[in-house]
């Protein structure tokens, strides 16, 4: 009897402990799944917690981003380095000052108070310059008040026959580009039009006819052919330098872009925006296309600017609407300030 109630303490025995380390197992399983579950729940909380943004912050990432496009449409509309010009100057600048359209004392003060008046402009004003004209960001406001000159004192029919002398606008002296030039010596009025610095050719100045009809600005709703503020003017004096050296159509509206570009950088700049969202590069549009009323005229680009959300450039170019205009980029006006013609 004890022999057989020793074998069966022994099974009991053996399958006990078999119990016991099935269970232990059993155990032990059930901890490590719940500690891996433990683990892959706190991670996913980490993961949720460091990658989720409130409403700012996506504000923020967002805003980062588009100033970032922003920069990157600066180097296109407005290249750092500027734009080569198709036309030569000469010695425009001292004609300008010999006639008296410039009185070269009053124009030298307005730099000089800012202590702007370099070498280069000096030589543009009194000297002789046989290369390329070259606008940038920091010039271009110094080019505007000599094209605004050259535009206002050279002898054109636009002048003479167009909406300029119209007798229900009350004549003449009474705009901006030529009530505001208060630089000339004598009367302005008395070089209106006045001073023979280009002999055109008839199709030169069919030319510059057709090309100033199709070239708006944004500080109001006039073509080139109406320059009743400074941007007009300076606009018909370079395209009457434009074409008599002989320079093609489309290298005028391409040219004529760029200007009005440095002129008033946050509208291109918001326009180029504009082309971008709608698929065209800058570089692809059709110059003679952006600087028509629809994008360019005051009406035109209120129109695009209410689609476009997002920075636009504030400083740079000369986009007042008077002599001051042409100062250093940082003393220039907003875009919300642009579309006044007025001193």
């Amino acid at each position: 009897m004890k022999y057989n109630n020793a074998n069966y303490n022994s099974s009991d025995n053996s399958e006990g402990k078999m119990a016991f380390e099935v269970g232990n197992k059993k155990d032990h399983s059930l901890t490590l799944s719940i500690l891996a579950s433990s683990i892959i729940l706190a991670s996913a909380w980490i993961y949720t917690s460091e990658f989720k943004t409130t409403p700012e912050q996506k504000a923020n990432l967002v805003a980062t981003e588009q100033k970032k496009q922003l920069s990157e449409l600066e180097t296109i509309v407005l290249p750092s380095q500027g734009v080569e010009l198709p036309v030569i100057w000469g010695d425009l600048g001292k004609k300008l000052v010999d006639d008296g359209v410039i009185d070269a004392d009053k124009f030298k003060a307005i730099y000089e108070q800012r202590e702007t008046f370099t070498e280069k402009y000096k030589n543009l004003l009194f000297g002789t310059n046989n290369e390329k004209l070259k606008i940038t960001n920091e010039n271009s406001g110094y080019l505007l008040n000599l094209l605004w000159a050259l535009g206002l004192g050279s002898k054109n029919p636009i002048l003479d026959t167009g909406e300029m002398v119209d007798p229900k606008y009350g004549g003449a002296k009474g705009f901006a580009s030529t009530g505001g030039w208060s630089i000339a010596k004598g009367s302005v009025m008395d070089h209106y039009s006045h001073h023979s610095y280009f002999n055109l050719t008839p199709e030169q100045q069919a030319l510059v006819d057709k090309v100033s009809r199709g070239i708006y600005r944004p500080c109001c709703g006039n073509s080139t052919h109406f320059p009743d503020c400074n941007h007009g003017m300076a606009m018909l004096g370079l395209l009457e330098l434009m074409a008599s050296q002989g320079v093609s159509e489309q290298d005028m509206w391409k040219t004529a872009l760029a200007v009005n570009s440095y002129w008033f950088p946050s509208t291109y700049l918001t326009l180029a925006t504009y082309m971008k969202s709608q698929g065209t590069e800058w570089k692809n549009v059709n110059p003679q296309e952006m600087l028509g009323s629809k994008y360019s005229s005051a009406s035109g680009f209120r129109n695009i600017s209410s689609q476009v959300t997002g920075p636009t450039q504030q400083n740079g170019g000369g986009s007042g609407c008077g002599i001051d205009a042409g100062g250093a980029p940082q003393q220039q006006q907003s875009q919300a300030q642009q579309p006044g013609c007025g001193i």
